[in-house]
């Protein structure tokens, strides 16, 4: 597993992230983890070699589909799309995500 220090992402969290950045629509590997890390205002970083298994990963649970095209620099890659069952997933994974901040949040205040 990835560093959480080096990429600056909580572990367990780059799931949901790609989802709500594919929310938007279809994107290639490339664009979703620098989507990510500008819309983080550049804190979180997605390295290779956690963005594609973990994209494969989410291909298998059928949460996202992939299409092959053609990038804007003219290379061909796969486009990722957001299925119903990846929709139902971020739901659930944004309401996990809100309750264990909460959480932390509240240990945090009163301790």
């Amino acid at each position: 597993m990835a560093d959480s220090r080096k990429t600056g992402m909580p572990p367990g969290t780059l799931p949901m992230l790609i989802l709500r950045v594919l929310h938007s629509g279809a994107l290639h590997g490339y664009a979703i983890a620098q989507r990510i890390h500008v819309l983080s205002s550049e804190v979180l970083a997605v390295e290779e070699g956690l963005l594609y298994p973990t994209l494969q990963r989410m291909l298998v649970k059928g949460w996202v589909k992939a299409e092959w095209g053609t990038s804007e620099t003219g290379r061909k890659v796969r486009f990722y799309q957001l299925t119903p069952d990846g929709r139902k997933q971020l739901k659930q994974e944004r309401s996990e995500y809100d309750r264990v901040s909460q959480a932390v949040q509240d240990v945090l205040r009163t301790a």
